[in-house]
C-alpha cells in the first residue's frame, strides 16, 4: 500500500510533499504519545497522531517514519509544515478519529509496527 492509497482509504488531505506519495510504509502506529513512538515504532512506518507540533516532524525523523498523518480534523501549525517539506516527510489529514482511521488501514492490510520484524 501506498501513501497515495492511504490518502483515498482515510479521505485525507495532502498538506505537504505531494510528489513522495508512492512511498509504501511497511506498518503504522496510532500515538498522541511521541515517547510511544520513540520506543516502539519500526523505521519505515505511518504515525497517525492527534499531535500537531514540529515535534511531531522530529520525532518521525529520528524514528525513519516514512510519513505522517493527523487526525480528528486536527491541522499542524505552519512551521510544522515547514519543517516536515524540509524533511520530506509527507503530511496528511483526516477528519477520521485515530480508532476509525487506523482501523481501515489494519482491514486493508497495512499491518501494526508489532507485527513487522
Amino acid at each position: 500500500m501506498t501513501l497515495r492509497e492511504v490518502k483515498e482509504i482515510l479521505e485525507a488531505e495532502v498538506l505537504a510533499c505531494e510528489d513522495l506519495l508512492d512511498r509504501e510504509p511497511r506498518s503504522a502506529c496510532g500515538s498522541d504519545l511521541l515517547s510511544d513512538v520513540l520506543a516502539f515504532t519500526k523505521e519505515n512506518s505511518l504515525l497517525l497522531t492527534g499531535l500537531t507540533n514540529p515535534q511531531v516532524i522530529r520525532t518521525a525523523e529520528m524514528s525513519d517514519l516514512i510519513g505522517v498523518v493527523f487526525v480528528r480534523g486536527k491541522r499542524p501549525e505552519p512551521a510544522t509544515i515547514e519543517l516536515a517539506v524540509m524533511k520530506k516527510i509527507p503530511l496528511l489529514a483526516t477528519r477520521l478519529p485515530m480508532y476509525e482511521a487506523c482501523g481501515r488501514l489494519y482491514m486493508r492490510g497495512l499491518r501494526g509496527c508489532s507485527e513487522v520484524e
